[in-house]
């Protein structure tokens, strides 16, 4: 797998208000070896849609391991040409990061009608080879439409980053303290 989908709950969907949250200390910090590994397997293109939370995360990881030396491409396939147009001052320099990955690209100008998002998703799927996803259908949002697309999948690699795991993790966090 060279190019991996980059998707998961929004900071908004976590009840995460503040960069200053710890729980993103221990988000990235399990990002970070998913990333890695994801690297050494042979992904070379982090694909985003531009979302703040997860993506967001995603996105600063792999900054940080660039600036480290690892090798890979990030690119930014936005649903529509004004997404985020409407964000505070904070959130528009978070906007500006994913503008500026190596490739940045708009499905459509602007929302028309909601068939757009399934074509929207139906395109990111056949043109990614699997999916870095940090959902649980237990805690619906709107993903859930991509979610289970990606279920309609044949031969689509998805790997899920989950509570059970930043448990572990934020355990971890505590007996190194």
């Amino acid at each position: 797998m060279e190019t991996i989908l980059v998707v998961g709950y929004k900071h908004t969907d976590l009840g995460i208000f503040s960069d200053k949250d710890q729980r993103i200390s221990i988000i990235k910090e399990a990002i970070r070896r998913d990333c890695i590994r994801f690297i050494e397997e042979g992904v070379k293109w982090f694909v985003f849609t531009g979302n703040l939370g997860f993506e967001y995360w995603t996105l600063e990881v792999l900054e940080e391991l660039m600036a480290e030396g690892y090798e890979l491409q990030t690119a930014t396939i936005f649903p529509f040409a004004n997404h985020g147009e409407h964000w505070n001052e904070v959130n528009q320099t978070k906007l500006a990061k994913f503008k500026s990955t190596n490739f940045v690209k708009y499905a459509y100008p602007h929302y028309q009608h909601p068939g757009q998002f399934k074509d929207y998703n139906r395109f990111l799927l056949e043109n990614t080879e699997g999916v870095y996803l940090f959902y649980d259908n237990e805690n619906e949002t709107n993903l859930k439409y991509l979610y289970n697309l990606i279920l309609t999948q044949v031969g689509y690699t998805v790997k899920g980053l989950n509570f059970d795991l930043l448990n572990e993790i934020s355990e971890d966090f505590i007996k190194s303290e």
